[in-house]
């Protein structure tokens, strides 16, 4: 996979070594002064993979270069945080100006008006979300927007902040848009929901939908995206004649794992490089490059929409989550930046 500035890879995060050079046997001090130091925030995979990676050594000072930070720590202690020259931290302070699935869609449009304004064909060189409204906010120009529509378009429901399929729904009449409306146990408004229109012709493998996790690893100005990957299906076989079943519309892992007949045997994913295989064998190369260049540009004019919000600091990066899905004639369409 080339990535998003002057096609370069990486598979992993380049932070300058100390050395020594000593004839003699070395001390634990000197032995660690050889290795990355890191801190970690977490107790789960990702720090059993910094633990165990050759040529790191965890600190519990702060003389750390590599620092894999919670989201608290960024409100609570990022501004205070006197970084030192070769500190790096996984967060950006704002970096929900990518990954809020509401504020993804206002810095969209705002970027789309922009680049109208400028003579840009937006209809053919700058659309890779589906038409999309924030509601409660926007519900009177969604409205509006339905009303164009035929009558058996679908369209879909997601919560601004939610993960693993939780509180998505799909519908086809304005009355059951009210779902958003209800109250929680509470008594407390629910959260916003994003509404967009149904990409209703996905490309399908095997007659399942599936979408594509995409890493990138951004900072400053570069932007490298991972040669691995992979695509999640659906757990039953795509049909629009209800859309009501989870398991035919839904990719998500968490998803699939109710359903009665779920076999994590069988599993529902495959690796990027093999779906770009697949897709070869069925379109031959050229089609399969144009998809590809397409997806490089979906990863960078949505960093370019946020790129004057989210602050530039060169201590900070970020690996996100781009989730895609390909529709029958293989155009890319990002679904959502997850982290």
């Amino acid at each position: 996979m080339s990535s998003a500035k002057e096609r370069r890879t990486s598979n992993q995060i380049t932070i300058p070594t100390i050395t020594t050079s000593q004839s003699t046997p070395q001390t634990p001090r000197e032995q660690k002064k050889k290795k990355i130091l890191f801190k970690c925030a977490l107790t789960n995979t990702i720090s059993d993979v910094l633990t165990n990676r050759e040529g790191w050594a965890q600190t519990q000072g702060d003389d750390w270069q590599f620092f894999w930070v919670t989201r608290e720590w960024m409100t609570t202690c990022y501004d205070k945080h006197k970084f030192t020259e070769k500190q790096l931290i996984c967060h950006f302070r704002n970096d929900f100006e990518l990954t809020r699935k509401d504020f993804l869609i206002k810095n969209y449009k705002k970027a789309r008006k922009a680049k109208e304004k400028s003579g840009v064909d937006v209809a053919t060189e700058f659309n890779f979300i589906p038409s999309s409204y924030v509601l409660p906010a926007e519900y009177h120009l969604f409205v509006e927007e339905f009303r164009k529509y035929p009558t058996d378009t679908i369209w879909i429901m997601k919560p601004v902040a939610g993960a693993q399929g939780k509180g998505i729904f799909l519908f086809r009449k304005l009355k059951h848009v009210q779902e958003w409306k209800k109250k929680d146990s509470s008594g407390s408004e629910a959260l916003p929901y994003v509404v967009q229109s149904y990409i209703h012709n996905p490309y399908l493998v095997g007659g399942k939908k599936f979408d594509v996790r995409i890493y990138v690893l951004f900072r400053p100005m570069n932007a490298w995206v991972h040669r691995e990957g992979f695509a999640r299906f659906s757990h039953s076989r795509y049909s629009t004649e209800s859309v009501d079943d989870a398991f035919v519309h839904l990719t998500n892992v968490a998803v699939a794992k109710t359903a009665a007949d779920y076999d994590p045997e069988r599993g529902l994913k495959w690796s990027l490089p093999k779906l770009f295989r697949f897709f070869k064998s069925m379109h031959g190369q050229s089609k399969v490059s144009k998809t590809m260049n397409d997806l490089a540009k979906v990863i960078i004019e949505s960093l370019k929409s946020v790129q004057n919000l989210i602050i530039q600091d060169t201590h900070c990066f970020e690996l996100y989550g781009y989730d895609i899905l390909f529709d029958e004639n293989l155009k890319p369409w990002l679904l959502e930046v997850v982290i």
